[in-house]
């Protein structure tokens, strides 16, 4: 994932999955993703799903990253260990959480990770001596902004090194700022471009959610890198709502005439 963001081959598209299940993920990866987010701040999944998921990406082009709960040194040490290309960081707010976020990713002298990836190397085909060396560097960082003081503080969070990408995350933001789901308020296209501004300036891959199509064309329009365009659960719930929708578009003309039976049975 990492190189993937440090190339300038297109976009990359996402999906998050907040169900704790190898199936769906495999099933997802399989059908063409960049990339899938397992979800452990929203999401209902423990470390041995975190695993399952991950490796359920096997034999696809789809990188598995992991959005842990908080900058959390355990957290961050098992979702690597487990064998996570990449980490999305919630709740970003100054240069020095940014900084705080890659040192968490790297092994000393450049970081502060622990050693232990006895599950990670067999992913990567490397022996485990081999890993610091071919795969300790290779962690993609991507943090979230979300609040009005990662905009406030966006140009000085861009600078920091080992930073890789950068979400903004449009419902979070929006409910910052005090206009929960209001994408079209001013305050939140001010606080939306200026983050974006400054993160294309910087030369990082930037991303948001795009649900729809016209959303995704516009947001790669304006120079969006990283798409997330929906959640597992979300899909499910929508594929079953249309499904049901269909029956209830027929239920009238399928619906019995009783005086007609009724008639039939007199004759």
């Amino acid at each position: 994932m990492k190189a993937k963001l440090r190339s300038e081959t297109g976009p990359l598209s996402g999906f998050v999955n907040v169900i704790p299940s190898a199936v769906a993920t495999q099933a997802i990866a399989a059908a063409g993703a960049d990339w899938i987010l397992v979800d452990q701040e929203h999401g209902m999944i423990g470390p041995e799903s975190m695993h399952a998921m991950i490796a359920a990406t096997a034999g696809t082009k789809c990188s598995p990253l992991v959005r842990v709960g908080k900058r959390d040194e355990a957290l961050v040490k098992t979702a690597l260990d487990a064998g996570a290309e990449g980490l999305m960081f919630p709740l970003v707010r100054t240069a020095q959480e940014a900084a705080e976020c890659v040192a968490l990713t790297r092994y000393p002298p450049a970081g502060r990770r622990g050693w232990g990836p006895f599950v990670a190397h067999s992913r990567w085909q490397v022996e485990l001596g081999d890993y610091l060396a071919e795969r300790g560097g290779e962690t993609a960082v991507i943090l979230l902004i979300e609040t009005r003081d990662a905009v406030r503080n966006i140009e000085e969070i861009a600078r920091v090194d080992g930073v890789d990408g950068m979400f903004i995350a449009q419902f979070d933001l929006s409910n910052d700022l005090g206009v929960p789901g209001q994408f079209d308020s001013p305050e939140f296209i001010a606080a939306f471009d200026e983050a974006e501004r400054a993160i294309l300036e910087a030369g990082i891959p930037v991303g948001a959610v795009a649900f729809t199509r016209e959303q995704t064309h516009r947001i790669l329009a304006r120079g969006h890198r990283l798409l997330g365009h929906n959640f597992d659960v979300l899909m499910l719930k929508d594929v079953v709502r249309e499904s049901m929708g269909w029956v209830r578009d027929a239920a009238p003309a399928l619906a019995p005439n009783h005086h007609a039976s009724r008639s039939g049975v007199n004759r």
